[in-house]
C-alpha cells in the first residue's frame, strides 16, 4: 500500500507518506502558512522516496472538523492531485485522527477528542479502541458548548486535543469526573494515513470531486 496523506485542519500543517509499513512525515506548527507549506512537504516526501504521484494507490486528507480555511486548503489540494493522477481519495475525520494519536501514544482505551470550535463551542466525539487497536466512534461527531457534551458518564474517558486546553473544567463537569488529557495534541497526517489504510480496505475511498470537507457547524464563515 502506497498512500499520501495531508492535514491542515488546525494550526499544525503536515504531510505523510506511507509505503507498506514505512511511514515518513513532515509536520510543523504554522498558523496561516498551510497553503504555502503543504505542497513543498508533499514534493519532499515523494522525492525522498523516489516516487511519482501516479505510483500511489490513494490519497487521504483530514476532512474536518476544524478551521474553515484549513479544510478548504486540504480538500482543494487533494482534489487537484487526485484528478491529475487519477487516484482515489480517503477522507478521514480529524477527531478520529486525534483519538488515533492519543491511543497510540498513551494506550488509552477510551478517548474523547475535542477541538476548539471558538464561539464558546467545541467539536467533539468519543472513541473506543477496537480489537485491532483503531478508534471506533461511539458518540457521533458534534459541535456544542462543552457543558452540553453527552458522552456517557459511565465510561472512564481520556481527553485529547486543544478543546481540552480551552474548556477542560467544563468538559470534566459534563463528564462528571476529572479527566486525564493531552490538550497539546493536534491531528497529524501520519494518523490520517493510518486510518486511511483501514478505511481504504473497507471500501471507503471516493473519486476526487467527492472528497469534501466536513464542517459540522452551519456558521462556517468563522476563520482563524
Amino acid at each position: 500500500m502506497k498512500l499520501l496523506a495531508i492535514d491542515t485542519a488546525t494550526d499544525a500543517c503536515s504531510a505523510a507518506l506511507l509505503i507498506d509499513r514505512d511511514l515518513r512525515e513532515r509536520s510543523v506548527l504554522a498558523p496561516r502558512e498551510h497553503a504555502r507549506l503543504i505542497l513543498p512537504m508533499i514534493e519532499s516526501l515523494l522525492d525522498e522516496a523516489g516516487l511519482r504521484l501516479a505510483a500511489l494507490d490513494a490519497l487521504a486528507f483530514g476532512r474536518g472538523p476544524g478551521s474553515f480555511t484549513g479544510l478548504r486548503i486540504a480538500a482543494g489540494i487533494v482534489q487537484g492531485l487526485a484528478l491529475g493522477a487519477e487516484l482515489p481519495v480517503v477522507a478521514v475525520s480529524d477527531l478520529a485522527a486525534l483519538a488515533e494519536g492519543a491511543m497510540r501514544r498513551h494506550g488509552w482505551p477510551a478517548v474523547l477528542a475535542a477541538l476548539d470550535a471558538r464561539m464558546g463551542e467545541i467539536y467533539w466525539a468519543g472513541y473506543l479502541r477496537d480489537e485491532d487497536g483503531y478508534p471506533e466512534d461511539v458518540t457521533g461527531e458534534a459541535v456544542s458548548p462543552p457543558l452540553d457534551v453527552q458522552a456517557g458518564r459511565e465510561r472512564h474517558w481520556h481527553g485529547a486535543g486543544p478543546g481540552w486546553g480551552a474548556h477542560g473544567p467544563a468538559l470534566a463537569a459534563a463528564l462528571g469526573r476529572d479527566v486525564t488529557h493531552d490538550a497539546g495534541s493536534l491531528p497529524q497526517a501520519s494518523d490520517v494515513a493510518r486510518l486511511a489504510v483501514r478505511d481504504f480496505a473497507r471500501g471507503a475511498a471516493v473519486v476526487a470531486d467527492e472528497a469534501l470537507p466536513v464542517y459540522l457547524r452551519d456558521r462556517v464563515a468563522w476563520t482563524r
